[in-house]
Order: C-alpha cells, then sequence, then structure tokens
C-alpha cells in the first residue's frame, strides 16, 4: 500500500497520494470529465473508448461498474448497464478494464457505483485492488452523506478518494457536504435522475458560492450536459463538467465501432471548456 502523506486537509483528514489534484491543473483550471460503463458493449471496447477519450483531451475518466438496479440513472445509462452484465460484465472484469488501460496510461481514473458491489467485493479487497491499479477515486450516489464513514476509512485506507455528490437543497446541507469532501465535489445540476437535458435551470452559481464558503476542493458539474454549449457554460460556474449519457448514448449507436466518434464529441466538449478564460 502506498504510504499515505502525513499532511492533514482542512477537515482533519490526511491528504491523500492519488492523482485528482492534478485534473483540474489545466492552463484554466476547467477539467472535461466523461463516464463510460464498464463493458458496454465489450471489454475490449471500453479500454478502446477510454484512451480514446484521453488521447481527445478528458482530464479524467469515470467508469461505471454496471449494478442492476442503478437508481440514479436515467435509462440511457440503466440500458448500458443491463447491456454490460447481460455481456457478462463483473466487478473483477472491471478491474481487468482498468488493468489494459493501465497497460498504456497513467491519467486519474474514478470508478462511479453502487455499494452493493464494494460491499460484496469486500471493502478491503475492493479498494487495495483500486490502490494496486491506481484507481483515485470513488462515486457512489446510493451512500448518503451521513453514513459515509463506512466507505471512508477503507478507501482513504487505500488512498481513494470518496467523492461528494451535492444536489440542489439548502445552503446548510450544501456546506456541511462540502466541508468533508475530498478529490473534488460531484454537483449534479438538476434533481432525478442522470440524462441529457434541453435546458439546466439550476441556479449553479449560487450552489458553487456555497460550496467555496466552506472549501477549496474543486467542484465539476454533471447530470444533463450533452453539448459543447452547456459544457462551457456549467464549467464556467464551477471548476469542470462531467458528462455521462451523451456518451454512452453515443455508444449505444454506434456499438464497438463509437470510438472515433466518441473522441470526437469529447474533443468538443473538451476544446468548449478549454476556451474559457481562467477564473471565469
Amino acid at each position: 500500500m502506498t504510504e499515505q502523506n502525513t499532511d492533514m486537509k482542512s477537515n482533519g483528514r490526511p491528504r491523500l497520494n492519488n492523482k485528482l489534484p492534478q485534473v483540474f491543473a489545466t492552463p484554466n483550471g476547467k477539467a472535461f470529465i466523461p463516464f463510460i460503463t464498464a463493458g458496454d458493449p465489450t471489454p475490449e471496447a471500453t479500454v478502446s473508448f477510454i484512451l480514446k477519450m484521453f488521447d481527445a483531451g478528458a482530464d479524467l475518466v469515470e467508469i461505471g461498474i454496471p449494478f442492476s438496479d442503478p437508481t440514479a440513472e436515467g435509462v440511457v445509462i440503466q440500458e448500458a448497464s443491463l447491456r454490460a452484465l447481460k455481456g457478462g460484465m463483473t466487478t473483477d472484469k472491471a478491474f481487468e478494464i482498468v488493468e489494459k488501460v493501465r497497460e498504456k496510461t497513467d491519467k486519474p481514473l474514478v470508478f462511479m457505483t453502487y455499494i452493493n458491489p464494494v460491499f460484496h467485493y469486500g471493502y478491503d479487497a475492493f479498494f487495495a485492488r483500486c490502490e494496486k491499479l491506481g484507481i483515485d477515486g470513488i462515486v457512489v450516489p446510493d451512500v448518503p452523506f451521513e453514513e459515509r464513514e463506512e466507505v471512508l476509512g477503507p478507501a482513504n485506507a487505500h488512498n481513494v478518494s470518496l467523492i461528494s455528490m451535492i444536489s440542489p437543497t439548502s445552503e446548510s446541507r450544501i456546506r456541511s457536504i462540502a466541508k468533508e469532501a475530498e478529490g473534488y465535489i460531484y454537483v449534479v445540476s438538476s434533481m432525478g435522475v442522470t440524462g441529457m437535458r434541453g435546458q439546466i435551470t439550476t441556479d449553479i452559481g449560487a450552489m458553487v458560492r456555497s460550496i467555496r464558503a466552506v472549501t477549496d476542493v474543486p467542484c465539476a458539474v454533471g447530470f444533463g450536459i450533452s453539448n459543447p454549449e452547456q459544457a462551457a457554460k456549467m464549467a464556467a460556474a464551477s471548476d469542470g463538467a462531467i458528462v455521462g449519457s451523451a456518451v454512452v448514448n453515443i455508444i449505444a449507436k454506434y456499438g464497438s465501432g463509437a470510438g472515433d466518434k466518441v473522441a470526437d464529441f469529447v474533443r468538443s466538449m473538451k476544446a468548449a471548456i478549454a476556451a474559457l478564460p481562467a477564473g471565469s
């Protein structure tokens, strides 16, 4: 296990030795983070797609470990999860995908999954393997903030950041969650499930101001972003944009041959975000 840095963060936790700090170390401080479902349509295609996304400018890739009851997901990612599971995708096979990716790149990777697969794998075994393969963080949408310690301890013991999600809610709750955040904060743009939206009406600026009042942990906006204009708007109000359903939708349409289409999409999203001035 990699030795943890003994420096302490403002919330009293040790600083972790992972690559998440470099995600937002871009010329303008803004990051583009795409999401992909492991095993959709095949493990080999997933490896190829991830590498193509990095080549196209992705600063971090979130890899979804599919689960049979993805309560936070919209139809597009639900269907991708079902396709992957029907194809035999498992947690071990998701780790094997990361092994293949790590043969080509050491760029930041984060898992996004539900607590059931992690619990059944065994917390220590799961996060020990994450550390060995250089998984830098994990997003677990169905773990409430009040119950995060069960996951946080073993994750941090293996230098994996538990990424907090903050939804449109009261200012006091936003600040409570933000105070304990590490790695980066996943700002949920809209109530409900993931999916492409024609318009995002949440006051993201107000949410980000509440977050920045209590922490300097970067925050990126996800849920509903589907085009470069939306990505730039959300990144301008925060530190980056997270896009899942729009990427997964391309893969659903083109299957194993989606690589170039995915790369073109990522390139357009990254270009829109990279064009923003620093400090915007």
